[in-house]
Formats: C-alpha cells, structure tokens, sequence
C-alpha cells in the first residue's frame, strides 16, 4: 500500500480534501508545528489493518444487507491509556464471543462480529468546555486528544497522544489476533469463554446450557467421521475493528492506497463511522469517508430527516454496493417510533441497500440523581423491541446491534435480571465518558436480541 498522497482521479477527492470543508467537533490543538510533526510520523508507520481485509467484511456486510446475517457490534465507550491490559481485551472478546454464540446458534444466522476496539479514544462531546466551581477549561475528548483530569495541563490537547493511541491500537489488534485465530475462540472452548460473576448468574447458566449444546453437536460431528481439526471454521474466528473516524488528520494519516485495487482505504480499522454530530452533508466527516473503501456507518439521531438520509446513501453509497453502508438508529426508546418509520420506508423505496441496525444506548442516557450518566436496561430493550418492530412492519431486514459493554462486573447502567439498582450505581462506576453494560446485562441482551430475530 502506497501512503496518503494524491488524488482519487476525477471524483477530484484525495484523503486531505476533507480540510476544505467544515470539520465538526475537532481539537484546538495548541501547537500546529507539534501537531504537524506527529500527523507526518503517523504516516510513515504500517497500516493497521489491511484493503483485503475491509473488502471481506463488505461482503459480510452485503450478506446481512440482504436479510442473510447479522451483525453484532459492541465494545468499550472509550477505550483508556490507563486501563489498558491483556486480561481486559481478552474479558471483552469473551463476553462479544458469548453473545455471539447466543445469537447464532438460537437463531441458525451467521454474525458478523465487529469491535469497538483498538482505535476508539476520542469522543465527541455536546460543549467545547467544561465549567467547574467558576473554572472553565476544555472538554475531555477521549485519551487520544487529552487527560480527564481536571486541570490546564490534563486537559491541553497533545499530538503525542495520537501516537500513543496508534501504538496501543497495534498492541490491542496484535492480541485480538492471537485470541481469534490461535485456539481462544474454538468452538469447544465455549465453556471456557463464561466469566466467573458470569457462571453464577441466570444469563450465564443458560449460556452454560447452550454450550452443553454446542458440544454435543461437536461431538456428534466427530461420531460422524467429520475430521473437525481440519474444519478452520470450528477453531479460529473472523473479528473486526471499528471506531467513531472523529480525529480527521489521524485517519487521513493512516489512509493509503491498495496496490492491487488502486482504491483508498482507512487503515486505522475494518470499518469506522461517523457519529450523529458530525454527519452534516457538507461537512468534512462525509466529504473523507465518502472516497474511503472501506464498510462505513452512520449514526441517525432523533432529529434526522428523510432527505438527509438519502442524502447521505447517495453521497457515501453511490455505487450502491451491497455492505457499503450501514445506518445506525440511537433515537431513544421515547423517539424512534416517531422517527425511524419514515426513514425505512425512504430508504427502502429509493433501493438502497443498506444494512439497518439499532444502537439502544446513545438515546437512552440520563443524568442520575448521584451526578452520573446512566441508562436504564428496560429503555435499552424497550428501543431494541420497536426497532425490530418497526423493521417488520416496513419489510426491511433488522440487521444489527450496536452497543456499549465490557467485560468487567461494572455498575454503570440500571436494571438487567440481575439487577443493578440505583444505589449501587457509584460502587463500579468505572467508564471513561458513558455508562456500559456489563457482561451479565449483555449476555441478557443477546438472548432477547435472538428471540427477536426468531420472531
């Protein structure tokens, strides 16, 4: 693959002409020079991910467009520098792992798995500042941009921590790899996969029962004369990455060109996505994922309008390639039956090919009476349950989740079977910008998630 330089042929875009545009949602970066400086050692490193790799996860995508998958995307709010470890990432592949499992085996659909991981450290933010007892400095954006301390010097942009934020990135994949193709995830270690808070809960005594299942598939497979270690399928698992693309000059850092297709492509990950606040039409968000290759989504908010959506399909998907693009719904348990309706009828009529998926979370947030932002675990299935609705009543596949979870016995959101109640809310409280689901409350979500799609 050939560096960032260039330009597209006649569409006339190149990877730096999104810097013509309006660009939502940036940094004030103190120095230009530093910042400068980092953006050009960020091009001279390797890809993370490569061209092949996007282009396979398309065609996953096309297969879940059509009604013939589905895709589970899920991982941090906000990956950390500090809590940073091969037991967090492996907790985290886990519990994505046994949701996973959940939903294909009850529902007989492949899924398509996607991380929010190794990448995702910046984050948008509602204010450019935050104001405390009369002080006023800029809003945390995520480790990648600044500290979350609240003091001048935390909260300085830094370009070094762009750098930082690639080479964990490098080190997360590096072991995400390891985990999904070396024996971790095999089909027979899905026991193995239950974490401990987990195995004693009712979510995890049914997993438990699905994988007595499994294994007695498994076993009757090899009863059969079927010589499983040669069945690749069994013992190592395909895993994609994603982020929010928010950081304009990291990813046009980390753009290159395919030697074999010609193509651009973000190399920062498999799929990256553009948040409900940076979507404008004439914005610098759309202008660089529009001549970027890789899978790319959208988040649709409650204020989103039937001609932006179209807009937005002809202006990323004009080819109108089937896995291309995938729009995001987070409308809000209170909104979505007000809004989403429209769209998918809009879409659907105007043949584009898209795969439709539902981010419960984003809508659903509420400051508690403690101070903190949580969700509730009812609102969260209750937005889940009327997107498939809605979905069904207007013929259109319902092809995805996106959520926030993690694999530690967090207390971040309310409710879930075993539930999380609001005074125990502050003794977990561990995210970085929003609330999580934990591994139970998760592994609770893909069960209903699957006897939705049974439906």
């Amino acid at each position: 693959m050939s560096v960032a330089t260039g330009t597209s042929g006649a569409t006339g875009w190149s990877p730096s002409s999104w810097r013509g545009y309006t660009a939502a949602q940036q940094p004030e970066w103190p120095d230009d020079d530093a910042l400068a400086a980092a953006l050009r050692e960020l091009e001279g490193m390797p890809p993370l991910v490569f061209a092949g790799e996007s282009e396979t996860l398309t065609d996953l995508l096309g297969e879940v467009a059509g009604g013939r998958g589905f895709l589970l995307h899920a991982g941090d709010c906000a990956e950390s520098f500090d809590a940073f470890s091969a037991d967090s990432i492996r907790d985290k592949l886990k519990i994505i792992l046994q949701m996973a499992v959940a939903l294909g085996y009850s529902t007989g659909v492949p899924t398509v798995k996607v991380g929010r991981i190794a990448g995702q450290f910046a984050k948008p933010r509602s204010s450019a500042t935050e104001t405390r007892d009369d002080v006023e400095l800029p809003s945390f954006r995520g480790d990648m941009v600044n500290g979350q301390a609240f003091d001048p010097d935390s909260r300085r942009a830094d370009p070094q921590r762009l750098l930082r934020g690639y080479h964990q990135s490098a080190a997360t994949l590096n072991l995400v790899r390891a985990f999904t193709k070396g024996g971790f995830a095999a089909l027979s270690r899905v026991h193995n996969w239950n974490l401990e808070f987990v195995s004693s809960s009712p979510e995890g005594r049914r997993y438990e029962a699905l994988a007595r299942e499994i294994d007695r598939a498994v076993n009757f497979m090899a009863a059969c004369g079927i010589v499983l270690d040669d069945e690749l399928q069994l013992h190592q698992v395909d895993f994609y990455t994603s982020h929010e693309a928010l950081l304009l000059g990291y990813e046009e850092a980390l753009t290159r060109r395919d030697s074999l297709s010609g193509s651009w492509f973000d190399c920062s990950a498999h799929l990256v996505w553009i948040g409900d606040r940076t979507r404008q039409l004439d914005g610098a968000h759309v202008e660089f994922l529009s001549g970027v290759q890789n899978p790319i989504g959208v988040k649709l908010g409650p204020t989103t309008r039937v001609d932006e959506v179209l807009g937005l399909c002809e202006r990323l998907n004009p080819a109108r390639r089937p896995g291309r693009l995938t729009l995001v719904s987070r409308m809000g348990a209170g909104r979505v039956r007000d809004v989403l309706p429209s769209l998918l009828v809009a879409v659907r009529d105007a043949g584009h090919p898209v795969v439709w998926a539902c981010d419960p979370m984003h809508g659903n947030t509420f400051s508690h009476e403690t101070g903190v932002k949580t969700r509730r675990f009812d609102d969260i299935m209750d937005e889940l349950r009327t997107f498939f609705e809605l979905c069904g009543d207007a013929g259109v596949w319902p092809g995805g989740v996106h959520v926030e979870l993690t694999g530690e016995n967090v207390t971040e959101c309310l409710g879930g079977s075993q539930e999380v109640l609001d005074a125990q809310l502050v003794d977990r409280y561990e995210t970085q910008c929003d609330p999580r689901l934990n591994a139970r409350q998760a592994l609770d979500l893909a069960f209903q998630v699957a006897e939705l799609l049974r439906r």
